[in-house]
């Protein structure tokens, strides 16, 4: 047996299990870090922040959305100007933009009088001049979180718990996951020796 061959072999087998490694945190951070968390209390006015990618070119569409509205919206920008009428009735006179003219690709959200009825994961989608219709994008996700404030503490132990539980199976999924990858190598690794 070659020696040089089989260093050659492990060398290549590590740096392939540090490379998906490296991949797969990498992935896990950057979807981890796309979404916001804001947290408030019955009837504050929150700005829920959204800024378009590139700001030479104006926006020609926007929405804001929530999961659970259907097909109606928060607010939709479109053909310049606002449509009340795709506009969710829960929402009527609770949302403005930040800046209605949107320069600089500001496309932030304010809700006004929040309720816990609120509570849940917005996103904002703009189509820039220049640009494929088809082409919206999801530029913000934000997860609004409206807890009245007696209920503060019991939710706050709760969500602890979830944390500690939910931090707990990411753990367990990233070792799986892991240990998968290691033995796909080592398979590899040794195939590749015999």
């Amino acid at each position: 047996m070659d020696i040089s061959h089989t260093y050659k072999v492990e060398m290549s087998s590590v740096t392939s299990a540090s490379l998906c490694w490296t991949l797969l945190f990498a992935y896990l951070l950057c979807v981890s870090a796309d979404q916001k968390n804001i947290k408030a209390v019955p009837g504050q006015t929150v700005t829920l922040p959204c800024q378009a990618p590139n700001n030479n070119n104006s926006i020609i569409a926007a929405e804001w959305s929530k999961a659970d509205l259907g097909d109606k919206y928060l607010l939709l920008y479109w053909r310049e100007q606002f449509d009340p009428d795709k506009q969710h009735p829960s929402f009527k006179n609770r949302v403005d933009l930040q800046d209605r003219q949107m320069k600089d690709g500001d496309v932030s959200l304010i809700l006004k009088e929040v309720t816990t009825a609120d509570s849940g994961t917005y996103e904002c989608r703009v189509v820039q001049r220049g640009t494929n219709m088809d082409d919206d994008e999801t530029i913000s996700t934000i997860y609004l979180r409206v807890v009245a404030p007696g209920q503060t503490r019991k939710r706050r132990e709760a969500v602890s718990d979830g944390v500690i539980i939910g931090q707990g199976v990411y753990i367990a999924a990233v070792f799986v996951v892991g240990f998968f990858i290691f033995y796909i190598c080592y398979r590899r690794m040794n195939h590749r020796i015999n």
